[in-house]
């Protein structure tokens, strides 16, 4: 039997060439006679081929190595991961059951194949020769899926078991360079990935703590496994994504292996709370941890209150080190221990084995806020919750609360009940925060250090007060009810802080905001309100929406929401704008410059209160502003868009966004997170091109064999949306520095595709700000300014709009008006290169609604779903540029 294999074997690599050396099509071997091959690998393929077919997933292919490895249960029960390993298995035997690997055109194939050919006499160049065959054939029946070669693994004769593997070390590392110096070269389509040297010891030889045989590997050697292909298995970078990025790290190299026993050392038995903490932590991952149990002192995790002398901020200032056997954590104070354990929280993304390192972190800003208006459309307190989650997980510190607004007044005052009575209520009626869900929610911020911050607004935005009470904040029956509701919530609360309001209203009554403000601060609660407003007493701290003119004269203390509104933002544009953002116009916080809060008001009805963050980039934004007000940094120009001539600015948002996505892959897989990588997206931007108002004109580039690459007159731009001119021109600065109406560009880029394909595309010309009554595009326009979008010289056509044409109304909820959260377009692609060209033009600036002017703007870029509403990018994109051939 074995040496008839050895003949299979042998045809098998003389008849059919190496996939490097032929660009003929490929064949696999017709189908062997089942009777060559063991009964165990007849029994196995028998099971794979009456198994159902789905597609896009993770197969891990090879012998018993492979076999012994339970590979859905290490990744977290990875719905997605099948085992195709059979043990005794030989690329022979790989190839004769390859058709049923590939009819299933997995994502990814992680293949580990060889060593039995090496145990029965095969020579080198024919493992390799067939090695490369597999590769060719998965590459050509299934060109989308990537595939892993892995070297074979090291062997020991320590055991004195399998004379005929244990020999081979030499030929294993002769099978592995080859593999290694092929791989990414265009007729070898496989990444390598050195598994060998993770199972080896000095002398080269597989660890005999590893192996109890010289051959298989151990559950420790699964375990490291894991971990070493975790980024590949994932599309994440080698090394944890930290978010936000700490002030000082050094990766050492060491690791701390989670899966052996560890207890938790405290001193304090004050820090029990984050012992437990931590204990969840890592009870999510699937282990269980003791505190303070003696029996395991081999390896620990210490939480130690020490001052920090280097720490400006010492109250959420920690370090943290990761080494061998211990992992230590001390800060000053318990605040600052629980920002480190959020640290460790993200080092710990595969759940078994945490990379070493040292950290040293403070924040650059001591005020870090998110605000929710929950005034104009209530939110449950789950969804609540799960936002302060996340929150917490990214080091922000303020929840602000807008509870109180035209629509409705949602924050129970057991004085005035009329407040919430659902008949004054002109949205999601009945729904409110009792006060003992409003002390729920205080508690749930304060466990994971998060001030909540209530806003009260006043004397605007109190519609549904005048409808409760029947009479005028600002008259003397509102005054006087006013400081009864605010005697009682300070009686009720123990409210350190308390926001007013106090914008966009007509002051009737001058002594209205002095008077509230002394309530306040006579019962030693510091009140805020948003800059520009009203005549604010002296002390008032202000929340800036836009001007801060003369408050740094005056020496006023201020918070920054100005540019911070995710309900204007472009899904794309989101990330961008946030990133290059300033906080208050300086690197750091200090005494007068306190910090930031993003803010998320939704001014439109929503037909349900997930959509906040469907029709909002809530989170992609929220982790933005997180790196951003903890890390300081940023410009005060406002730009909406990626640097593409800067090379340091532009390096460093790609450096960004890659740890944004994999925060997003680990952390929000579960969430609404519209939004997808764009920093390896080129364009060229061809024009201006003078319209004169006829917005059907066209010009040179929408000519057949018009030559892109030679364009005059060409922008280089970066990104999935470019915004030309932004609506809040020239507060936020698009592309064009000197932008004029009544005009047309051309946007022009390149798609490589593997294969003829279908795919998803996220389009638009147009961002619809979930706080306006814009009205939706006429039927057959994308825009009604006549903008258009070819792909290899087809039109796509515009979306069938459910309310095209319709007037706008803000208690009109949006369906499908923005390209994040409708179906994407249903486009061909060609095997090879793709030509889009975009139309994007306009008409006058001012659109007639004189709080929406025109946002002159595009987005396109290629998507594939990854949950109900989660999307990544698919493929490659880039701009006519020489320097980016395939």
């Amino acid at each position: 039997m074995k040496s008839f294999l050895f003949t299979i074997t042998a045809l098998l690599v003389c008849q059919l060439p190496s996939f490097g050396q032929t660009r003929h099509p490929l064949k696999a071997p017709a189908q062997l006679d089942d009777s060559l091959f063991s009964t165990y690998y007849r029994q196995r393929v028998s099971l794979f081929r009456s198994l159902p077919t789905h597609r896009n997933s993770i197969i891990f292919l090879g012998n018993s190595i492979t076999d012994g490895g339970e590979w859905a249960e290490l990744f977290n029960n990875d719905a997605r991961i099948i085992n195709r390993g059979i043990s005794g298995d030989i690329t022979a035997g790989v190839l004769n059951r390859l058709d049923e690997v590939t009819r299933r055109r997995p994502a990814k194939v992680f293949l580990l194949i060889g060593t039995n050919d090496l145990a029965r006499g095969i020579s080198t160049d024919s493992i390799l020769k067939n090695i490369y065959l597999i590769a060719g054939i998965i590459h050509q029946q299934s060109p989308y899926t990537k595939l892993y070669i892995q070297s074979l693994t090291p062997v020991n004769d320590y055991y004195g078991k399998f004379p005929s593997h244990t020999g081979n070390s030499d030929k294993i590392k002769t099978i592995n360079r080859s593999l290694a110096d092929h791989a990414g070269h265009k007729d070898y389509p496989y990444t390598y990935l050195n598994i060998h040297d993770l199972f080896t010891d000095q002398a080269g030889l597989f660890d005999t703590g590893l192996t109890n045989d010289g051959l298989h590997l151990k559950g420790e050697a699964y375990q490291r496994w894991k971990h070493f292909l975790y980024p590949y298995l994932q599309d994440v970078q080698p090394r944890p994504a930290l978010v936000p990025l700490p002030r000082e790290l050094t990766w050492t190299g060491q690791s701390f292996d989670l899966y052996l026993p560890t207890t938790i050392e405290i001193r304090q038995d004050s820090l029990r709370d984050l012992a437990v903490d931590l204990q969840k932590i890592i009870r999510d991952a699937g282990y269980q941890v003791s505190i303070n149990d003696p029996s395991k002192t081999e390896q620990s995790i210490k939480l130690k209150i020490e001052k920090i002398s280097t720490a400006v901020n010492p109250a959420e200032a920690y370090q943290l080190e990761v080494n061998q056997h211990h992992i230590n954590i001390k800060a000053g104070t318990k605040e600052g221990l629980y920002r480190g354990l959020q640290t460790l929280r993200q080092l710990l993304r595969d759940g078994s084995v945490i990379d070493g390192c040292k950290i040293s972190d403070e924040p650059a800003y001591s005020w870090r806020g998110y605000m929710v208006d929950v005034g104009r459309n209530y939110q449950s307190m789950d969804l609540l919750k799960r936002q302060i989650d996340h929150m917490a997980a990214l080091k922000l510190n303020v929840f602000h609360f807008h509870a109180t607004e035209n629509e409705a007044w949602r924050f129970q005052v057991r004085s005035f009940p009329a407040l919430t009575d659902p008949r004054f209520m002109e949205r999601d009626k009945g729904q409110y925060y009792s006060t003992a869900e409003i002390k729920e929610l205080i508690k749930y911020c304060k466990d994971r250090y998060i001030l909540f911050l209530p806003e009260i607004d006043m004397p605007g935005h109190s519609a549904a007060f005048t409808r409760a009470m029947g009479y005028d904040m600002q008259s003397d029956s509102g005054l006087a009810t006013v400081k009864k509701i605010l005697t009682e919530i300070a009686a009720t609360y123990d409210f350190p802080y308390i926001h007013i309001g106090a914008d966009e209203v007509k002051i009737t009554r001058q002594d209205f905001i002095p008077a509230v403000t002394k309530l306040l601060q006579d019962k030693g609660i510091k009140v805020i309100g948003w800059a520009p407003g009203g005549k604010y007493y002296p002390g008032v701290i202000r929340q800036l929406w836009g001007s801060d003119k003369g408050l740094t004269e005056d020496h006023i203390q201020r918070i920054d929401s100005k540019n911070l509104y995710i309900n204007h933002m472009d899904a794309e544009e989101s990330v961008a704008s946030i990133y290059n953002h300033a906080i208050c116009g300086v690197q750091k916080g200090d005494t007068y410059h306190l910090g930031g809060t993003l803010c998320l008001w939704n001014d439109r009805r929503l037909s349900t209160d997930l959509n906040n963050l469907i029709q909002n980039p809530a989170y992609p934004a929220l982790v933005s502003f997180a790196e951003r007000a903890w890390c300081g940094g940023g410009n005060t120009s406002n730009e909406v868009f990626i640097p593409d001539s800067a090379a340091e600015q532009r390096l460093a948002f790609e450096a960004f966004e890659n740890r944004l996505l994999d925060i997003k892959k680990s952390f929000f897989y579960k969430e609404p997170f519209p939004y997808v990588r764009q920093a390896n997206i080129r364009w060229q931007l061809i024009g201006p091109y003078p319209n004169n108002g006829d917005l059907e004109k066209s010009f040179a580039p929408e000519d057949k064999g018009f030559d892109f690459s030679g364009a005059a007159d060409t922008l280089n731009a970066t990104g999935a949306t470019i915004i030309l001119r932004h609506f809040w021109h020239p507060a936020a600065k698009g592309i064009l520095k000197n932008p004029k109406e009544n005009t047309t560009y051309y946007a022009f880029a390149r798609y490589w595709s593997e294969a003829d394909t279908t795919a998803g595309m996220w389009i638009g010309f147009y961002d619809f700000s979930r706080s306006t009554a814009t009205s939706t595009p006429k039927a057959g326009s994308w825009n009604n300014l006549s903008s258009k979008i070819w792909l290899n010289g087809t039109v796509i056509a515009p979306p069938d709009f459910v309310r095209a044409g319709q007037r706008g109304n803000t208690e009109t909820p949006y369906v499908d008006e923005n390209y994040s959260f409708r179906i994407p377009a249903t486009v061909h692609l060609k095997k090879g290169w793709n030509q889009i060209l975009i139309k994007v033009l306009i008409g006058k600036f001012n659109s007639g609604i004189w709080y929406a002017p025109y946002k002159w703007m595009f987005t396109a870029v290629f998507v594939k779903k990854q949950g109900p509403v989660n999307w990544q990018q698919d493929g490659r994109f880039y701009g006519n540029r020489r320097d980016q051939e395939k």
